[in-house]
């Protein structure tokens, strides 16, 4: 694959602790994921993203770094990522990993050396600003009204530095100061590390958390109406987070990356107002690869007009206007599910009609421009889990019960044998408990039956790489007409492929032509039946 070997791939997400577990601990492990690795292969995929599985206390599961160089004991050994890498490459799978630079774990010996000391005491101790420290208000009370995102302030009292620490998540994850440019060193030398241990590209987590406004101003009130249910709902975060000077680091990490030959960088970019970000971390050829997109992993129904506002944002037109003004615009990704949504199944289809369903968000998925994220088990179809309270395992979910789905329910294990205990994940007890409708999903169940969800998956993603058109074609005469959502691929070599898809449960009368190259739910281009879906090359007399 050329360099740019990410352009229009598809990249199959592991979460480590629940992949495979090969000790019989009840977590899945890096050994576990390359015994696997010829799954994801069978698939077709170009690549993997694994989440973090760097040493943590696992406040937040992995999330909470408190060694980037080094492999948590429960993931196993450096020996088992370098083994993990030369599989995946025997196999020709790229590997991306996870880098988490907003914020580390208050275990981290970096936080330990920043709150060594009592404010304005020792002015000149290592790593004084390398986390984003603040004096209470005459008060007592925190700087600034910024929440966290998990509940309550985002701010926490510490009596040995005598200040508080600022933490946009768990109170266990303190903010990297960011701006600091020591900071910015030392989180590069992680980018080389990794670099040199051959990894093939970086999601780089919440980035647009990574950096603050130093004058640390209130947040204006949310003004949107609507439900809320955490303190973070009530404001609109302008100055916690989002500050434009980031991508200035951001050109940093790129010329890091590019002086070691060259890797794919994804940014991960959350928020109610994502897409200026978006294409500010990406435009032009001195920024990230590509942009994590929400668009499809936030609450509501999956309908053409959402698909089609989400598409428009990326035409692939250099920027017109702004300090961007003129620069290419960036790639775009898209993910239906990841590890912190609920399946895309239980959010958005008819559970009588789940197995049609399914077919079509795949073919959809397939057809996008862009590159493309699969997270283990929706190849299966896998569903949300309910998990009750008293197993419930996130953070996010405890604190929010009953308001949110939270994020236990979509990191159960992964069913590979329908049979076996626990569908074959652990030989344990496993951390989270896998259902009995998933395991009947399993792989081994799957691999018999061939008309099965991951038979088609496999069929999708065979027909995006036979077709340089699905891959980095042109997206052109998107219409969004009540359950219809059509469009075109256009090649650089003038191929055209028509793509339709019907989002709901009455038959549509199409009337169009072509080749059908791939179908679902028995649709052909003259009729789509419900949930029916088609990518057909055109013919012209």
């Amino acid at each position: 694959m050329s360099a740019a070997w990410w352009r229009g791939a598809t990249i199959y997400q592991i979460y480590p602790r629940s992949f495979l577990d090969a000790d019989g601990d009840g977590i899945g492990d890096l050994a576990g994921i390359t015994q696997r690795l010829d799954h994801v292969a069978s698939l077709g995929a170009d690549g993997v993203w694994i989440s973090p599985f760097f040493t943590s206390p696992m406040v937040d599961f992995g999330y909470d770094v408190a060694d980037y160089r080094d492999i948590d004991p429960i993931f196993g050994t450096m020996a088992d990522f370098d083994a993990l890498i030369a599989r995946a490459h025997d196999l020709g799978l790229k590997v991306m990993i996870d880098l988490v630079f907003a914020h580390t774990s208050d275990k981290h010996p970096w936080f330990a050396e920043s709150r060594a000391g009592g404010a304005g005491t020792r002015e000149d101790w290592a790593l004084k600003d390398w986390y984003v420290w603040a004096d209470a208000r005459a008060d007592g009370t925190p700087p600034n009204n910024w929440q966290s995102v998990f509940g309550g302030p985002a701010w926490t009292w510490d009596a040995r530095r005598g200040q508080y620490y600022m933490h946009q998540f768990l109170k266990e994850q303190p903010q990297l100061n960011v701006h600091n440019p020591e900071v910015q060193d030392a989180l590069l030398d992680v980018v080389r590390f990794w670099l040199g241990k051959g990894v093939d590209g970086f999601r780089f987590d919440a980035l647009n958390h990574a950096m603050h406004d130093p004058a640390l101003r209130d947040n204006p009130v949310n003004p949107e109406p609507g439900p809320r249910t955490r303190p973070f709902d009530f404001q609109l975060r302008t100055q916690s987070q989002n500050h434009p000077a980031l991508v200035g680091f951001i050109e940093r990490i790129r010329a890091t990356i590019d002086a070691a030959g060259g890797a794919c960088s994804i940014a991960e970019v959350g928020g109610a107002n994502p897409m200026p970000l978006m294409r500010a971390y990406t435009a032009g050829d001195a920024r990230l690869s590509s942009a994590y997109c929400f668009a499809f992993l936030d609450p509501g129904a999956l309908t053409p007009a959402r698909v089609a506002e989400a598409l428009a944002a990326w035409t692939g037109a250099p920027a017109t206007h702004g300090p961007d003004k003129g620069l290419p615009e960036g790639w775009p990704s898209w993910a239906f599910e990841n590890h912190d949504v609920p399946r895309s199944l239980s959010r958005w289809a008819p559970e009588a009609h789940r197995a049609a369903y399914a077919r079509m968000e795949m073919l959809l998925l397939g057809a996008l421009r862009g590159t493309i994220f699969l997270y283990q088990g929706q190849e299966l179809g896998l569903a949300q889990d309910d998990i009750p309270f008293e197993a419930l395992r996130d953070p996010e979910a405890i604190a929010n019960w009953p308001q949110t789905l939270g994020r236990d329910g979509v990191r159960t294990p992964m069913p590979w044998t329908p049979s076996a205990a626990h569908a074959g994940f652990t030989t344990g007890t496993p951390w989270l408990p896998v259902s009995p409708g998933n395991a009947a999903r399993a792989v081994a169940a799957q691999e018999d039956d061939a008309d099965s969800l991951l038979h088609f998956t496999r069929r999708v993603i065979a027909l995006r790489r036979a077709h340089p058109t699905l891959r980095t074609g042109d997206l052109r005469d998107v219409i969004a007409e009540g359950d219809l959502l059509r469009f075109r691929r256009i090649g650089a070599d003038g191929t055209a492929l028509f793509c339709a898809f019907n989002l709901g449960g009455e038959t549509i009368a199409l009337g169009a032509t072509g080749t059908i190259l791939l179908a679902a739910n028995g649709a052909t281009p003259a009729t789509l039946p419900p949930y029916g879906a088609l990518i057909a090359a055109e013919t012209h007399a």
